[in-house]
This record gives C-alpha cells, structure tokens and sequence, in this order.
C-alpha cells in the first residue's frame, strides 16, 4: 500500500519566516517521481524560495499541463490554488485565471514537451503579452510519460535510450523568449540549488513574464552514452520475456561553482554535461548581448546558466489593457454593464 500523506507531526524547533510558517507549511504531497528525479530538486528549490520570500501559499496559483513535469504542483505549496489543464493549453489557461484576478500570484510548471511541441504557440503569446506569471520549464529533452521519444529541446546528434539519433534542430526556449519580449529569463541546473532558489525568488518577485528554464535531467529514459541530457539511471534485473523495468535508487546530482566558470558534470553513465556559469561583470540588461552570448556559448558546446537577461521597468499585461485595479472577478454588475449611456458613447468611438 502507498501512503502519499506527509506525517503532521513536526518537531517544535523548526525554523519559521516572517509569517511564522516553517518550510513544511509549503511543501505538497509526497512525489510519485522516479527516484533521484530532476524535477523534485526544483520542487525543493520552490518550496525553500516561496518560504524565503514568506509568500502567503493561498496567495499562489500553480497551474501546469501534461507530462512528468506537470505532475510536481502536487508536490509542493499543498495550501495554495492548483489547475492541472489539457497538453500544451496551460498558458492560456493562467493567462485567463490572471485576468479574472490580478490578487493571485501565478506559478507556471511545464515540460519541453508540453512547452516546446504542442504548447509552443501557447507559450509564444504568453511571452509576448508580458501575462505576470512566473513560467518554469522542467527540461529533460524527453517524453517521460510516454517511454522517452525525443521532445522538441533534444540536441541534434543526441541519442535515444533505444539507439535512434535525432537529426531535428533543437528549440531554444530561452532564444524565443528574448526574441518574443520576455522581460525576466534565466536557465540553471537542477542540481544546483544555490543558482536556483535565487533565480526563482528573483521571477516571482518580478512583473511581467519570467521565464526559467531549468535542466532537469530524466532518471529513466536519458541516461545512456550519446544523450546529452543524461542523468541517474541504470537498467538491471531485465528479463527479456516481460516489460518490467527496475529502477534503482539514486542520489541526485549536485552541482557547486563559482560565476565565470565552467564545469563538467558527468552523469552515472560517464556522459558529461557542460555548464558555465555567467560571470559577475554579465550585464543582464542587454537583450541583444545575452542572445549572443548564448549562442556564442552554445557553438562551444557550453550551456550558460544563471539570469541572463531582465527589464526592472518591465510592464504587464494588465497595464496594457489599462484594466482596473479591483480584480474583474470582484466587479459587480453595475461596474460591468454601466449603461446605455456608456454604450453609446462606446460605439461612437469605433464609428
């Protein structure tokens, strides 16, 4: 039998935030994710950032749309408000939910199948319109959930666990974003929690669109020499007359450099993965600059974490719609239907 209940007994001497809430008070239920999975290291990396920050979990809306990665809002911020949507359709979803009201502060977490194939449209106009959200993508470069096809973030030349080589260009959410207008855009590791916790504090503090993508490296389907996105998992105890896969329990990676520097990561199966860290003299308000130095450092085989580019004076959706301060979900019928007076004047103008 599977409990997937947290005991609610906590020891008296756990530290609190400004609210007095401890770090449990924000976490979810316990993740049915395979063992040593990227994606519950971001889980944690949420959780420590929103009880930093001592948001009130009410105060969040989380929504996600389908894949491994869309199943982890379950998994922390268990007080808060929670909307599982249809594949690729979360942007507009939130989008919708954050015109109705403005209060609420909105937590995307989508997969690079979810965001990258069926959602990139989707994606697309979220980015552009500055919706106030913050958009993490849980990137493993494979579909989990439907036995690890490539999605549509896998590196050209990678390899699948079954030996096939993807010949498609990869897409680089992050590229997008800055081309689209986004006005907060960072990448990390999810081994690497002292980048992360800041960068996800820094998006949720910020107005107007904040992307994050995060690395996030899957256990079961993308660790076997040739992928680039490799992480901790090992095939055993296979009998070739059934279907049965074992899974071994894993530490998760770790990772701990300094800005400026490059470091290799190798993975369980010997594959390593290049990161560099962005050095401390990187002028995040360049949005031209952080294009080019991302690709300069992706032709050097070198995928660059940390923020990489944000417009402090960003604007939102709501102030480009000039909507009012009280949320629409709070205006009643006399504030909606004004008149025939109002309307009137309304139609004159479009005349």
């Amino acid at each position: 039998m599977t409990y997937l209940a947290k005991p609610k007994l906590r020891h008296p001497t756990l530290p609190v935030n400004s609210l007095g809430f401890t770090r449990r008070d924000y976490e979810g239920k316990i993740s049915t994710l395979c063992a040593g999975c990227g994606h519950d290291a971001i889980s944690a990396a949420i959780v420590q950032a929103c009880w930093e920050l001592a948001i009130e979990p009410h105060r969040v809306a989380k929504l996600s749309g389908i894949g491994c990665s869309s199943k982890t809002p379950d998994y922390f911020l268990g007080a808060s408000h929670g909307f599982n949507s249809v594949h690729g359709r979360m942007p507009s979803v939130l989008t919708g939910a954050n015109l109705a009201n403005r209060d609420l502060l909105y937590l995307g977490v989508s997969g690079d199948g979810d965001s990258a194939s069926i959602g990139l449209g989707q994606f697309a106009h979220l980015i552009r319109r500055g919706v106030n959200m913050t958009y993490i993508v849980e990137n493993n470069g494979v579909y989990g959930l439907t036995k690890g096809q490539f999605s549509a973030t896998a590196d050209q030349g990678s390899k699948s666990k079954r030996g096939a080589i993807n010949r498609d260009a990869p897409i680089d959410m992050v590229a997008i974003a800055l081309q689209l207008g986004v006005t907060y855009v960072a990448r990390s590791f999810s081994g690497d929690k002292e980048q992360l916790v800041p960068l996800i504090k820094g998006a949720l503090s910020h107005r107007g669109a904040a992307l994050i993508d995060v690395l996030s490296p899957c256990v079961a389907f993308n660790n076997h020499p040739g992928s680039t996105k490799s992480y901790d998992y090992v095939r055993e105890h296979n009998d070739a007359v059934n279907r049965l896969d074992f899974m071994p329990h894993r530490k998760a990676i770790a990772a701990d450099y300094a800005p400026g520097e490059v470091i290799e990561v190798t993975q369980h199966d010997g594959s390593r993965l290049r990161l560099r860290k962005i050095d401390q003299e990187y002028d995040a308000a360049d949005r031209l600059a952080a294009i080019n130095h991302i690709q300069l450092h992706q032709a050097r085989g070198e995928i660059v974490t940390g923020l990489l580019y944000i417009d402090a004076d960003a604007d939102d959706l709501h102030q480009h719609l000039a909507t009012p301060a009280t949320p629409l979900n709070q205006l009643t019928e006399a504030d909606l239907c004004p008149g025939a007076v109002a309307l009137h004047a309304l139609n004159a103008e479009l005349r």
